[in-house]
C-alpha cells in the first residue's frame, strides 16, 4: 500500500472532510479524493461513506484505520532511523501546550531551546489538556506538554513527569479569609471557582468533597487559570490553583488536605521522537 494514499486516508478520517484534508496536506480536493479512490481499488472496498456532508468510516475502513497509522508511524520512524546518524538537532518540531504550562514553564525551555539548537522551528499549540490527547491521537504534533490523566489510555507515553502543588485560595477579603482553620465544610458555603467536570484538578477536588458528603458549588467552571485566578482574587469565590500561581491578591486557605495534581510531556507509544523533541524534554527534565 502506498504511504501517500494511506496518510489521506487517515488525514480526511481526522479531519472529517476532503477539503479540510487537502489544506493539511497542502494538496487539492481533486487530489485527495484520487488518492482515496487508487486506495480503495487496491483494497477493493470503500473505505468512507459521504452521506449528508458527512464522512463515516465503512467497516472495512473501520478495520484498516489502527493498521494505517501503525504503518505511517512505522514509516515515520524509518526516515528519523535513517536521518538519526548525522547527530544534528535540527527541523521542524511540533508541539501542543495547556495554557498553564505555556505561561509558566514552557519559555523557559524553549528559550533555552532556542539558544542551544538555533536550527529547530517550532509550530506550536495551545490548548486544554483534554483536547491534546484527541490532538495527539491524531498526530498533529509530536510531544504534549499536559495534566497527567489517571484515564490515560496505553497509546501513550509519558516521558517527563512532575508534581504540581496546589492550594486552596481567596480574595485577601473573602470571608474565608478571616478563618483560622477552615474545612470543607465552610467551603462548601461559598461558591467553588474551579476548572470543568472532567478535568484532573476537578476530579481531585470533587473527589474530597463527595467523600465528605458536602455540596459542591460550580457556577462558573473555566479551564483557565489566569481567569480562575483573576475571579477569585476579586472576591468571586475561593479556588484552587497551583502554589506558583499565588501572589499577593490571594490568601491560602490553610484548609487539611493535601491536593496537587501531575503534569509532564506526552508522546505517542511505538513512534520515535527525533532528536528535537528529544533535546527538549532533555531541557524541560532539568529546569521545572
Amino acid at each position: 500500500m502506498d504511504s501517500n494514499a494511506l496518510k489521506a486516508f487517515v488525514t480526511i478520517v481526522d479531519q472529517g472532510s476532503f477539503s479540510e484534508a487537502g489544506e493539511t496536506l497542502h494538496l487539492t480536493q481533486p487530489a485527495i479524493s484520487k488518492r482515496l479512490a487508487a486506495l480503495e481499488n487496491q483494497l477493493g472496498t470503500p473505505l468512507l461513506e459521504r452521506r449528508h456532508r458527512q464522512i463515516r468510516l465503512t467497516d472495512a475502513g473501520a478495520r484498516l484505520l489502527p493498521h494505517a497509522r501503525r504503518i505511517l508511524d512505522e514509516v515515520h520512524n524509518a526516515r528519523l532511523a535513517l536521518q538519526d546518524g548525522a547527530g544534528e538537532v535540527s527541523g521542524h518540531l511540533a508541539l501542543i501546550a495547556s495554557h498553564h504550562i505555556g505561561l509558566h514553564h514552557l519559555p523557559a525551555w524553549l528559550q533555552r531551546l532556542s539558544r542551544e539548537y538555533p536550527e529547530v522551528s517550532l509550530g506550536l499549540q495551545f490548548m486544554d489538556s483534554e483536547g491534546a490527547y484527541d490532538q495527539m491521537r491524531k498526530r498533529t504534533a509530536e510531544l504534549a506538554f499536559v495534566t497527567l490523566s489517571e484515564s490515560m489510555d496505553q497509546s501513550f507515553e509519558v516521558h517527563v513527569r512532575w508534581e504540581d502543588r496546589m492550594a486552596f485560595v481567596v480574595s485577601p477579603d473573602h470571608p474565608l479569609a478571616q478563618l483560622d482553620s477552615p474545612g470543607l465544610a465552610e467551603l462548601s458555603r461559598y461558591d467553588a471557582l474551579l476548572p470543568e467536570a472532567g478535568t484532573a484538578t476537578y476530579r481531585t477536588v470533587s473527589r474530597l468533597f463527595l467523600d465528605a458528603d458536602l455540596p459542591l458549588n460550580l457556577p462558573m467552571p473555566t479551564n483557565y487559570m489566569e481567569t480562575l485566578k483573576v475571579m477569585a482574587g476579586v472576591g468571586l469565590g475561593w479556588s484552587v490553583l497551583p502554589v506558583n500561581m499565588v501572589d499577593e491578591s490571594l490568601k491560602v486557605v490553610p484548609v487539611p488536605h493535601r491536593v496537587s495534581r501531575f503534569l509532564g510531556a506526552i508522546g505517542l507509544r511505538g513512534r520515535t521522537l527525533s532528536p528535537q523533541a528529544r533535546a527538549l524534554l532533555g531541557i524541560a527534565g532539568e529546569i521545572r
